[in-house]
């Protein structure tokens, strides 16, 4: 190992223990070393920082998808440095689609605080089957299905017509999986939201209203769903990004297989290779991910670079866990199994170019709790960033 080869290594050595430790990277000073204050440099030496090739330049900002764009969340993102966003949804007009004049205001609100409105969210959302206003695409019920179809075709003309190039979409049937809060005493009395596969089977709950949906049936939905947008989209120019199913859960859970589950990045490959389109890839949520891996630290970089590689990450939410597959804490940034520098740098080296979302962020019983909770989230992913680019890798 060569002179520059050791200083990379104990540069990134430095990183990965600040940011495990939670110490954030201002105590780091210009050379790499570890110190309160930066170590003075000649005037070359000050002319070179930060100039790096193409190749290592971060395109990705830090993102959000929670709070909508009204004045106090615009103010809020603006305040703390965050001038990307998903807006959530325009208004519906019942049997119609999203109100293209409501899309347009909502826009115009975001440019008022220099903000962009990058992303909406599709009517096919996390929140469970029974609680969609489409709940027949992925029940597979025609013909009530293409006409949920045509209204999420008219929306992509309408996020097209706003200039918003994602699109957020799940193709799932149950709901996110919780069994519990954890509560963390060492972290001011924070609770974190839990998967336990056998406190789950100990509930006995039975089957959803879907019935028994095998991988075959669900990928036949899926397909059915994106034979008929994606063709639109392509035409608009909108990308449509698949959320990953949170969790990955057994074969036959409460009667349904997920699309990626048992094995997460398997489904990830599979889905990934359903279309050859520009159009077609994924709001690739690392926490969902994560939980589907039995070592999620090093298990993700290869499924980062593999999706990257294809150029289908049209998203990330960037959530940490304690735990893995069937059994799981979402924690915070610093504290749990992955390293968020090591995901950054991977992002970077693939090239990626949109939003990281903070999300899921753990909560405690300050009032304020949302708010402090994510920035702190923008905070850390924006100080990592900024070590990156300095060259603390």
């Amino acid at each position: 190992m060569d002179m520059e080869e050791k200083v990379n290594v104990n540069r990134r050595k430095a990183l990965s223990t600040l940011v495990k430790g939670g110490l954030g990277v201002t105590a780091l000073g210009a050379s790499g070393q570890l110190s309160g204050a930066s170590p003075k440099m000649t005037p070359n030496e000050n002319k070179n920082v930060g100039n790096f090739s193409n190749k290592n330049k971060i395109l990705y900002k830090v993102g959000c998808q929670h709070g909508g764009t009204g004045k106090q969340n615009l103010e809020f993102l603006a305040r703390y440095g965050v001038f990307n966003m998903d807006g959530g949804a325009p208004k519906v007009i019942e049997g119609v689609g999203w109100d293209l004049e409501d899309s347009l205001k909502k826009k115009e609100a975001c440019e008022k605080y220099g903000i962009s409105l990058d992303a909406y969210h599709l009517p096919l959302s996390s929140a469970g089957i029974e609680k969609v206003s489409t709940p027949n695409i992925m029940l597979g019920k025609s013909p009530q299905r293409d006409r949920e179809i045509e209204q999420i075709q008219q929306m992509i003309t309408v996020a097209s017509k706003t200039g918003v190039k994602t699109l957020m979409y799940n193709t799932i049937i149950h709901v996110i999986l919780r069994t519990e809060d954890t509560l963390d005493t060492t972290r001011g009395n924070t609770y974190y939201r839990t998967w336990n596969l056998e406190k789950a089977l100990a509930k006995n709950e039975g089957l959803t209203v879907a019935g028994k949906v095998d991988i075959d049936e669900m990928y036949e939905r899926i397909t059915y769903f994106l034979d008929r947008v994606l063709p639109v989209a392509e035409e608009y120019n909108v990308q449509l990004a698949n959320h990953i199913a949170d969790p990955p859960a057994p074969v036959g859970y409460r009667g349904i297989t997920r699309w990626n589950s048992p094995d997460v990045f398997e489904g990830i490959k599979r889905f990934a290779q359903l279309y050859d389109s520009p159009s077609h890839g994924f709001n690739l949520c690392l926490g969902s991910t994560a939980e589907g891996l039995q070592d999620p630290r090093t298990e993700i970089l290869p499924i980062i670079k593999w999706v990257g590689d294809r150029n289908q990450i049209f998203n990330i939410h960037l959530r940490n866990i304690k735990g893995g597959y069937n059994n799981f804490q979402e924690v915070y940034p610093d504290n749990g199994d992955m390293d968020f520098g090591e995901i950054l740098m991977a992002l970077r080296d693939v090239g990626y170019d949109a939003m990281v979302m903070p999300d899921h962020i753990p909560h405690h019983e300050d009032p304020a709790s949302y708010l402090q909770g994510h920035a702190y989230a923008f905070g850390y992913i924006k100080a990592l960033m900024h070590a990156i680019e300095m060259g603390y890798h």
